[in-house]
């Protein structure tokens, strides 16, 4: 099942990817001047001799040996998602519970194949997109409920079967990974233009199950916004909506499988909206005297019904961090792109905005361009940069031994100023608790007429050995104060095992009756992704 170049099974991207020896040996002492440690040693990556997994507990039928994988890459690489907890088990060889089989369906008849094989023999299944759940979605199940855990990855369904110029819509397989889909939407002068941090390594299906928050940072912010139907495999038979622009028949069957996590059944395919790829772009990075200042210009923005493509707050310090600021000042990101029209009004009305609220207006920030780099210059191509370059940083936080993570919410305007406070409050008193030093930085990720959605970031040296129980506490505590505050426990990366203490307190109690007796009907054994969004009696 390997590709001709390998994913790591341990951390972020391929095998050949990531930071070489000397800028790992930079980063660590640049991450030892900030906190004032001494020299920072640098754990070696895993490697599959020195795993010692236990042996699968079940044998894939004859009639799917060919379609499955009991190799130490494969089922290693599919036991974990991409957190910094995830990391940091990988790199001490920690896999007490791996799954089983990793199967790799060819098409539509073989995955209800390996579904029917799962449901007869009492089996885990777990769906897999591209392994970039950051909340503990593509885990196997603990204990002896199930004989065993069985990873279903999409990876051959990954073509665009069918495009729609007309409406502007394509039918698309579910497990096509982000490049791959606006490659193929690129000749007919499309693009779905949802990117999210994982879109190198996320999928189509794994978007929707998760209710992924994409490129857009107004108006179409998620890709419940793109679906226009969906095709599902469930344990029962096969779900398929109607392909319409909009409906009012009762409540939406797409809906019920967007945010679901893998629960209710595999999604196959989906109708998406598409958009046509933008020519004219306008871009500038505001600085604010303050991150609150900031907030009450893209309040302000946000409710002009201006809709900006990019408007995203960094306050000070992920200002600085990312080179889009010199740590004094919060900086807006803010962009506009059409395939339609220039920009000038639009950009010119929100940086009056700005203006409104002691923001700096760079000369010529309003003008429209059209080449490609448009927004990807000074401080908000600095950050462009950072924020794509995250991930295969990751690796490296985590063999150095540092608590590194980010938690996520959405609350409304009148309450964020107050919010903020106590959040960040919450989290220094907690970082100087647990681990004596250390930072948070906010940035605002999307932005809506009625309020922002705040996204922090931790960075604190670890104790090794204990940097996952670290980060817990530090966790549980900022995600309880969130709570408390009337904040989403997540706001773009989904539930999965990891925010389950806290979505069982947000949602509704009546809600989660309706969402079981789904299940039932549905997945009456309960072999998908059990322990997600519920538990099954």
């Amino acid at each position: 099942m390997a590709e001709n170049r390998r994913r790591k099974f341990w951390g972020w991207g391929y095998e050949d990817q990531g930071l070489t020896p000397e800028q790992q040996k930079h980063l660590a002492e640049r991450i030892a001047q900030r906190f004032g440690l001494g020299p920072i040693e640098i754990t070696p990556a895993p490697k599959e001799s020195e795993l010692n997994l236990r042996a699968p507990r079940v044998k894939p039928p004859a009639a799917l040996e060919a379609i499955c994988s009991t190799s130490i890459h494969d089922r290693a690489g599919h036991t974990y998602g991409k957190s910094s907890g995830d990391l940091r088990r990988a790199f001490r060889r920690y896999y007490p519970n791996p799954i089983d089989v990793v199967a790799f369906p060819r098409d539509e008849k073989e995955l209800i194949a390996v579904l029917e094989w799962c449901d007869g023999a009492r089996i885990a299944a777990v769906p897999y997109g591209g392994g970039s759940s950051v909340v503990g979605g593509v885990e196997p199940p603990e204990g002896d409920r199930y004989r065993g855990a069985v990873s279903i990855d999409l990876m051959h369904l990954d073509k665009v079967v069918e495009v729609d110029r007309v409406s502007r819509a394509a039918r698309i397989q579910a497990g096509v990974y982000g490049p791959a889909l606006d490659a193929q939407l690129k000749p007919h002068g499309l693009t779905i233009r949802h990117f999210p941090q994982s879109f190198e390594f996320s999928t189509l299906g794994g978007w929707i199950a998760t209710r992924s928050g994409g490129h857009f940072a107004t108006l179409y912010t998620h890709i419940d916004d793109f679906v226009e139907s969906l095709r599902v495999v469930t344990p029962t038979g096969i779900v398929e909506s109607r392909r319409l622009p909009g409906s009012g028949a009762g409540p939406s069957p797409d809906r019920m499988f967007i945010g679901s996590e893998g629960i209710l059944g595999i999604i196959t395919e989906a109708w998406m909206r598409l958009q046509d790829r933008p020519t004219f772009r306008a871009g500038a990075s505001i600085p604010f005297p303050s991150m609150i200042k900031a907030a009450e210009a893209v309040r302000q923005i946000s409710q002009a019904g201006l809709y900006p493509a990019n408007c995203r707050v960094l306050d000070e310090g992920e200002a600085f961090n990312s080179g889009a600021g010199n740590g004094d000042e919060a900086v807006l990101v803010l962009a506009f792109e059409s395939a339609d029209h220039p920009l000038e009004p639009w950009m010119k009305r929100a940086l009056e905005c700005c203006a409104d609220h002691g923001g700096k207006i760079p000369a010529d920030a309003a003008k429209t361009r059209t080449d490609a780099d448009a927004t990807h210059e000074g401080s908000a191509g600095a950050w462009r940069n950072a924020f794509l370059n995250a991930p295969y940083l990751m690796d490296t936080i985590a063999a150095m031994g540092m608590v590194s993570d980010t938690f996520e919410t959405a609350i409304t305007w009148e309450r964020f100023p107050e919010f903020h406070r106590q959040i960040m409050e919450c989290a220094r008193d907690t970082i100087t608790r647990v681990c004596g030093k250390g930072s948070v930085t906010c940035r605002f990720t999307h932005v809506y007429p009625d309020g922002p959605a705040p996204y922090y970031t931790v960075l604190a040296p670890g104790k090794r050995g204990s940097e996952i129980e670290q980060w817990d506490e530090i966790k549980a505590a900022v995600s309880d104060k969130l709570m408390r505050l009337g904040g989403t426990i997540t706001h773009h990366h989904s539930v999965g095992r990891y925010h389950r203490p806290w979505y069982d307190r947000q949602r509704p109690d009546g809600f989660a009756r309706a969402l079981k007796a789904a299940k039932l009907a549905l997945d009456p054994r309960g072999i998908l992704n059990p322990g997600v969004l519920i538990d099954t009696d």
